[in-house]
């Protein structure tokens, strides 16, 4: 399927790897101009230059820290005007919620609720005067269904989800969609720290703690950041005009509800 996004300049924070990094391929592979971030300049280029070797697309690295407001104005500069952005940034560790300071709180709810209410206040005046924008947010599946030790992650992105519900409605005249991604048990980086943490807490192994979490998920498998970045990709494209406001659970049947 054609996605109508050729030549769209997309925006994919938090992309050198992971989930961002499937929705930065997806993207390039329908023909957008891809800006990829992340902090860690060598593994960074890396992931530009393989998603340009294997797409042809435009894919222009900036290494900075999008939590900080000075990595987010490098990342614009970079862009120019987007038609896409996918926020996303890494979650905070694992935690009890008793340890959890202040200081702690407060730079959980800026990396993951205020750093994209940021961006999207940057571009989304751009998009509606282009008529053409597209918004996704990649949260969490803690968002429908908390995991304990994960509350932090998980109140500042129902935060995020809550914040843009309404403002996705008010643009939405415009041809521009907010929509959130909420992912499950993937393989990822971050899956595996988490897996490292309950086998450090539990005593078992990392495969042992590996398997568990594959136990509870319906598909008996992990996600891939490849089929993750596609259901992102098909969320940017013309198609997907008329889906708006909408948080999409994709998390191989785990979650035990029908809304």
């Amino acid at each position: 399927m054609d996605l109508g996004i050729k030549g769209r300049t997309a925006l994919v924070c938090a992309s050198s790897q992971g989930l961002g990094r499937g929705c930065a391929e997806a993207l390039a592979a329908a023909g957008a101009r891809v800006i990829v971030n992340g902090r860690d300049e060598a593994k960074l280029r890396r992931t530009a230059n393989e998603i340009a070797a294997a797409t042809g697309a435009e894919i222009v690295p900036v290494v900075t820290d999008v939590g900080t407001a000075d990595g987010r104005a490098a990342l614009l500069a970079a862009a120019g005007d987007v038609d896409i952005l996918v926020n996303n940034n890494g979650g905070p560790p694992p935690a009890d919620f008793r340890v959890l300071d202040h200081d702690r709180l407060l730079a959980g709810v800026e990396a993951n609720m205020l750093t994209p209410i940021a961006l999207i206040q940057a571009v989304i005046d751009g998009m509606m005067q282009r008529r053409f924008g597209r918004i996704v947010n990649i949260t969490s599946g803690s968002v429908k269904m908390p995991n304990a030790g994960l509350d932090l992650s998980s109140g500042a992105r129902l935060g995020l989800t809550g914040f843009v519900a309404g403002v996705a409605r008010q643009v939405a005249h415009a041809n521009v969609t907010i929509n959130g991604l909420l992912p499950g048990s993937f393989d990822t980086a971050r899956g595996t720290a988490i897996d490292q943490k309950r086998a450090g807490d539990g005593g078992i192994t990392l495969e042992q703690a590996r398997a568990e979490r594959i136990a509870k998920v319906p598909a008996r498998r992990l996600g891939t950041p490849q089929e993750f970045g596609a259901a992102c990709a098909f969320l940017c494209s013309a198609q997907a005009g008329y889906i708006t406001g909408q948080n999409l659970l994709i998390d191989g049947g785990a979650f035990p509800g029908v809304l």
